[in-house]
């Protein structure tokens, strides 16, 4: 989409923007907010251009960040499990628990979750939602924690503000980091903690400059250039 086919309020914001400039984090928050011109709490954006190839095995980027602040959304936790993990799983907060029935229902086209997490003993069966869930992000992988015995745990975490990340065939990432109704201290801690996952992410067979641009935006909004150096330099919470 050309800038010219955007909306008259969405120019007016970015006219706020230096195309040419690299922001520091903070000032790129305080930014965002103030050319913030939608009705509803938009979702800030972190969005990374990595030196990698992804058509290589060794290059492959996927790991998961704990963001301190939140998601500032209601995540809806399904849990594919038998046995006494059932009652685990219900017992911290899972929405959906079960097994044959919800595997029915999603052949069915049904996907009223966001997460899906699922014990080692069944994905004997889960592992045919392959196609169905795999497009979408949703399918339970040992890389980011989904397959687990530790079902109290994961759930709470997911819950809290664990956020997954893949990196897609053009090697990037788009990463959510909160809503920009949280205030800056809380948005910069949730950065930094998706940064930093995401430089402890990188592969054996990265060469060269591994985090080559991030940019930050909101729903709706126009991009704004981050300074790497000052970027992957925040600390995220111990």
């Amino acid at each position: 989409m050309t800038i010219q086919s955007h909306g008259k309020k969405y120019l007016e914001a970015a006219k706020l923007i230096d195309s040419e400039k690299l922001y520091e984090p903070q000032e790129a928050v305080s930014l965002l907010k103030k050319m913030n011109y939608v009705k509803f709490d938009p979702t800030l954006e972190i969005h990374m251009k990595l030196g990698v190839d992804p058509r290589h095995a060794d290059q492959m980027v996927r790991g998961v960040a704990m963001l301190p602040s939140g998601t500032g959304k209601e995540v809806k936790v399904l849990v594919f499990a038998q046995g006494e993990k059932i009652a685990e799983a219900e017992s911290a907060g899972a929405d959906f628990v079960g097994l044959d029935d919800l595997i029915k229902q999603i052949e069915g086209d049904w996907l009223g979750f966001d997460v899906a997490i699922a014990t080692p003993d069944v994905m004997g069966k889960v592992g045919r939602l392959g196609k169905k869930l795999g497009p979408r992000g949703l399918m339970p992988s040992p890389k980011a924690g989904t397959i687990t015995f530790d079902l109290a745990r994961t759930i709470r975490d997911v819950k809290a503000g664990r956020v997954e990340f893949k990196v897609d065939k053009t090697a990037l990432l788009h990463v959510p980091a909160g809503k920009l109704s949280f205030n800056e201290d809380a948005l910069l801690s949730n950065i930094a903690s998706v940064v930093d996952a995401v430089v402890r992410a990188r592969p054996s067979g990265a060469k060269g400059t591994y985090m080559r641009s991030i940019v930050l935006s909101s729903t709706m909004s126009p991009s704004i250039r981050l300074d790497v150096a000052a970027a992957t330099a925040l600390k995220p919470n111990a």
